[in-house]
């Protein structure tokens, strides 16, 4: 049983992508991260959300229950920091 392997390149170009789309998220799920460039031109670069170090998840920092019951509203929290900052 001989399968062909396909290599793909690191740096694809644009309408290559939009041709392609499907199997270049493909990869970049399993892994891979692509350069993407226009007339030879880097624009702009695909890579799986795991190079964040996230493992496509968002975790709370602060658990804002433990100052609130229900929590603290973003407008809350922005007045505290606007608070803060007229201090330094």
């Amino acid at each position: 049983m001989n399968t062909k392997i396909q290599k793909i390149p690191s740096i694809i170009g644009l309408k290559d992508l939009r041709l392609n789309t499907s199997k270049y998220v493909s990869a970049v799920e399993r892994g891979r991260s692509f350069t993407v460039v226009r007339r030879s031109k880097p624009i702009f670069k695909m890579m799986p959300v795991d190079e964040w170090g996230d493992k496509g998840t968002w975790k709370t920092v602060v658990d804002f229950t433990k100052f609130k019951k229900g929590g603290v509203s973003a407008e809350e929290v922005l007045a505290s920091l606007k608070r803060l900052e007229a201090y330094e």
